[in-house]
């Protein structure tokens, strides 16, 4: 399998980017994109891009090998389970779904038809978290102590206007599904699993939707490191910090910037990391940010993986694991209400 071929089912902000990096990757090319329902075409469509109304008809009559499912979080499940059911590979935005059964389906469908899916999380393949991830691997941090997760975010009523689904409990999920499941997967990429979680969340200045726009959580990792996660999508403006600061035995580091993006601070035995500051690699939106753009290594990692080249940067099971701990995270908060 040399030039894979892909078809893309949601063709908004996030759709429109994985097209941009199918289109310039050398051993893919971009079939079909599905969006409904569909108005007009959209604009600068990209020429030679079959485009369809009906996500059955193009798996039907495209011959592609993986779909990319960039729509919004609550279909994220059923639009997967379509694609698997006709073989093929599903690439699948964040968050997997809104529930860990929701994940077993996906997860078993994919066995059936002996195919993989590959859950978006770009920000492992920061530059900062892959040198972070190595000392961990090494051991060259010793003993993790402590770890402060900062997620202070702009998401302004033009954003929850934007698109219906946002903002809704049942579409969206919340907070930590939507704006900060990264972080949820960086800890779970670097730390593994949470236990004794507790939590607050709150709703100060977003009265027009259903969920948090504020949340404190205390929890432990399974190496029993305590972990302090903090979030809010009321940074006035914009986007301001995203940020992981880790205490251990034999060093203290943090990745920090606004999308995990530099290495802030270092003081570590006998390692010096290389300094890190990366810019201009956030996703724009125009009227708000996203988090670091590595769609084009994302896109890669898939080729390359079914060409035999790489494994899976984050595979379905991961994602249920983070999906897992989101679900954990908000239920240390309904426990007390």
């Amino acid at each position: 399998m040399s030039i894979l071929k892909f078809a893309i089912i949601g063709y908004g902000n996030i759709g429109k980017r994985h097209a941009h990096h199918i289109l310039h990757h050398t051993d893919a090319v971009l079939k079909a994109v599905c969006e409904v329902p569909l108005f007009d075409k959209p604009d600068n469509f990209p020429e030679g891009v079959s485009l369809y109304d009906d996500i059955e008809r193009m798996l039907v009559q495209e011959d592609i090998d993986i779909v990319n499912v960039c729509t919004p979080n609550y279909l994220h499940h059923p639009h997967t389970l379509m694609a698997l059911t006709y073989n093929k590979h599903v690439v699948c935005e964040k968050p997997m779904a809104l529930s860990t059964s929701e994940c077993d389906e996906m997860i078993q469908r994919a066995e059936e038809h002996n195919r993989s899916v590959f859950v978006v999380k770009q920000n492992r393949f920061n530059e900062p978290v892959q040198q972070v991830k190595k000392l961990i691997e090494n051991n060259q941090l010793g003993k993790v102590f402590l770890v402060n997760v900062n997620c202070f975010w702009n998401r302004n009523e033009y954003y929850y206007q934007e698109s219906a689904w946002r903002g809704k409990k049942t579409q969206d999920g919340g907070c930590l599904f939507t704006q900060f499941s990264h972080f949820v997967d960086i800890l779970y990429y670097l730390f593994g699993d949470i236990q004794d979680c507790n939590g607050m969340l709150n709703n100060f200045s977003h009265p027009y939707i259903e969920i948090e726009d504020n949340g404190i959580f205390i929890m432990k990792t399974g190496c029993g490191a305590m972990v302090n996660f903090n979030f809010s999508t009321c940074s006035h403006e914009k986007n301001m910090e995203g940020a992981f600061t880790i205490i251990a035995a034999h060093g203290t580091v943090k990745i920090g910037g606004q999308y995990l993006n530099t290495i802030e601070y270092q003081n570590i035995k006998h390692v010096t990391l290389p300094e890190i500051n990366i810019q201009a690699k956030s996703n724009d939106y125009g009227k708000y940010q996203g988090s670091m753009s590595n769609h084009d290594k994302m896109i890669d990692n898939v080729v390359r993986t079914l060409q035999g080249k790489e494994t899976i940067m984050t595979n379905a099971q991961e994602g249920k694991s983070v999906v897992g701990m989101i679900e954990t995270m908000y239920a240390s908060v309904s426990r007390k209400q």
